[in-house]
């Protein structure tokens, strides 16, 4: 990793949490014989852009993990119902950094392009506080009505106009897929928004479709969205990590 001072300072933070529902300790179930969270760490050290990489989290084994493979590890609260909210606190008197790309710790394919893209959104559009990524909708490879699949539209400046778990915009059966794009859920800021982000109580819209980044619409923010062929998949079950490793294994 590196960056010239001229180019801003910009961290990479990984959440990473014990807990959860579908496949508890993930962030250290081996694929390839590495811990999943090693794998996306590594792939933060190959970045041009990141000044720095970090893990947050609240548990003691991802902690002691993480720090013996050489990432530097911040401590979180136990009680952050977000990664958003876990990264905010991690980066809260990191004020050397003016910007923070939040990169899923279950994503151990994630493209490091796709890093240094947003990052250079970022530095180059100071007005930018958001952005995202997206890819474009293949609607013969892509179940649109499949509420786990957040679909997106942008307008002709590259923003975001909204997320939804619902197909939009609405699809005539006799057409090909128009306008709509899967989201991708990595996300840049600068330092100062995402701090701000937090401190806004979720909204409504967020709640309906419970999708966090609606938050920053609903208070008039712009999220610039980046189009991407990065489809790398991320893990959400012990089975898909089984798929994800004979990736890993083929591209090795």
């Amino acid at each position: 990793m590196n960056a010239t001072p001229t180019e801003g300072k910009i961290v990479g933070v990984i959440p990473a949490r014990w807990q959860s529902s579908r496949f508890p300790g993930k962030p250290l179930h081996h694929i390839a014989g590495k811990p999943m969270i090693q794998h996306v760490w590594e792939r933060c050290q190959k970045s041009e852009k990141l000044e720095a990489a970090l893990i947050a989290t609240d548990d003691d084994r991802i902690a002691q993990t993480a720090a013996a493979f050489g990432a530097r590890v911040k401590m979180t609260s136990a009680s952050h119902l977000s990664g958003t909210d876990r990264i905010a606190e991690a980066i809260a008197d990191e004020e050397q950094f003016s910007h923070v790309i939040n990169i899923q710790g279950d994503e151990p394919l994630i493209n490091t392009g796709l890093i240094d893209r947003i990052a250079a959104k970022l530095i180059e559009n100071p007005s930018i506080p958001m952005v995202t990524a997206a890819l474009p909708v293949d609607s013969g490879h892509l179940d649109l009505a499949n509420p786990n699949i957040v679909k997106t539209v942008i307008n002709g400046d590259g923003k975001a106009l909204y997320f939804s778990r619902s197909v939009i915009p609405f699809q005539d059966s006799e057409s090909p897929v128009t306008a709509c794009y899967r989201h991708k859920g990595i996300y840049g800021y600068t330092r100062e928004f995402l701090l701000q982000f937090v401190r806004w109580q979720p909204s409504p819209l967020e709640l309906a479709e419970k999708l966090e980044q609606l938050r920053a619409l609903e208070n008039g923010a712009a999220i610039h969205v980046l189009i991407t062929d990065d489809d790398s998949p991320g893990v959400d079950t012990p089975d898909q990590a089984a798929m994800v490793e004979q990736l890993l294994l083929a591209t090795s």
